[in-house]
């Protein structure tokens, strides 16, 4: 019996003599086990971030439903009737094609007046817009394109002018062609390359000449985020005013100049027939014509500067490193301090890191992203150094925690921060990381207690 307890005794020493000896080993399992349980709450804090930018693009959307939308606008241009004859089943048919010429010359001056609307803790740009459009129409193109002038009906030509929102238009829209006036009509009756806008007939037997068709108009015109243009002259020339600091140029062309100061913006934009892909003259265009002639669109976006969505999930792609680099100084200090920290108390330093996502996410759409990620910083980094204080009982490593803190959330912010070098900042500095971490990790002797 005695010899029988004796091996008992020694199988539970040497099974404890196991267990110390693969203790460390043990507890970085475990502490991998635990990164991996904050995963969870990270891909939540990541989907309310999405979430809550979705609910400011929907923000966004309905007051711009309300106001106006963004308006693209393209033209004025003609749309001219041509009886065409075709055989069908053998027999004559005279069918009418139309025929859309734009302008040679295309020149808008335009200001826009813009004003900030809310909508909960959002806030979304509108603009009122003065435009005048002036050139001049010619049969020049028409003659080079082939078409037979004959058969052209210039007595029933139509003025078309494109809009993206009829609800953005303010007052009558009329436009003098010649020495007349005709005021435009709602629609397109299907005479347009595109469906929503206005259009008017007009009599533009003179065009049948080699003499050049002056027209000008003014429209008064709301919108929200953006305007843009499509650049239908063989010249067009498009100078914009704005009282918004902080324009976006968007679309296939940029301006030649632009000056933009503290309170406003002005911008010229200069694009000849040459820089597009379609030509003067359009025979029934194609869907294939009508998308060159939308992607040639450019002009300014007014949107409002918020990108505190985009940033807190840029910081949030982070959370891994922290929680791991928190570990291991956690890790390392234990060993090192010859003193035991439970897993529960890992699992809750790891979620008052996760929190600070939750605090960054909150605060920033009050007080922007700057001043939330510093707040935010400081709770946690006091939070956790509070807590490691408390555990271990000795200030050294609490410091050298909240130094930590300090470090890698400073370092997150420049990487925030840059674009063109962000890669190989954060590259070079995980590189420098690991370094330190295999370096103070060579120190310890991973197969005694």
């Amino acid at each position: 019996m005695d010899d029988f307890n004796e091996n008992l005794n020694e199988t539970k020493r040497q099974a404890n003599g196991c267990l110390h000896r693969f203790s460390k080993t043990i507890k970085v399992v475990v502490i991998g086990v635990l990164i991996l349980l904050l995963l969870i709450p990270m891909i939540m804090i990541k989907e309310m971030i999405s979430e809550r930018g979705r609910t400011q693009e929907e923000a966004i959307d309905e007051v711009s439903q309300k106001w106006s939308l963004a308006q693209t606008v393209t033209g004025p241009y003609l749309n001219l009737q041509y009886p065409v004859t075709t055989e069908v089943d053998g027999k004559p048919k005279v069918v009418v094609s139309n025929v859309v010429l734009f302008p040679d010359e295309l020149m808008v001056d335009g200001k826009l007046h813009t004003e900030l609307l809310r909508r909960g803790i959002y806030e979304v740009n509108v603009y009122q817009s003065e435009l005048l459009f002036k050139g001049y129409f010619s049969s020049e193109e028409l003659r080079k394109s082939g078409v037979d002038m004959n058969l052209i009906r210039f007595d029933k030509a139509a003025v078309c002018f494109n809009l993206t929102d009829m609800r953005g238009i303010s007052e009558q829209v009329s436009i003098a062609i010649d020495d007349s006036v005709y005021v435009f009509e709602p629609g397109m009756d299907g005479l347009g390359i595109k469906n929503t806008g206005v259009h008017t007939l007009v009599d533009l037997s003179s065009l049948k000449g080699e003499q050049k068709i002056p027209y000008e108009m003014k429209i008064r015109l709301k919108g929200s985020q953006s305007v843009n243009f499509t650049p239908l002259g063989k010249t067009t020339k498009v100078n914009l005013k704005a009282n918004w600091n902080t324009p976006s140029f968007v679309g296939s062309f940029l301006p030649e100049n632009r000056d933009v100061t503290a309170d406003e913006f002005s911008a010229q934009w200069q694009v000849l027939n040459l820089n597009r892909n379609y030509s003067q003259v359009l025979v029934d265009p194609s869907a294939m014509v009508v998308s060159d002639i939308a992607d040639s669109d450019f002009g300014v976006n007014l949107k409002v500067p918020v990108e505190q969505y985009q940033q807190s999930m840029r910081s949030a792609k982070y959370a891994v490193l922290i929680i791991l680099l928190t570990f291991t100084v956690i890790f390392f200090t234990e060993i090192m301090e010859k003193t035991r920290i439970h897993a529960l108390q890992y699992l809750l330093v790891g979620l008052a890191l996760c929190l600070f996502y939750s605090l960054l996410l909150s605060i920033s759409e009050h007080l922007g992203f700057n001043m939330a990620y510093l707040i935010s910083a400081v709770l946690t980094i006091g939070l956790v150094s509070g807590y490691m204080l408390g555990i271990i009982k000795k200030k050294k490593p609490a410091f050298i925690m909240g130094g930590l803190l300090i470090i890698l959330y400073v370092y997150i912010f420049i990487l925030i921060q840059l674009e063109t070098y962000a890669l190989l900042a954060g590259s070079l500095g995980l590189f420098v990381i690991l370094a330190a971490v295999m370096y103070f990790s060579k120190k310890i002797d991973w197969f005694n207690e």
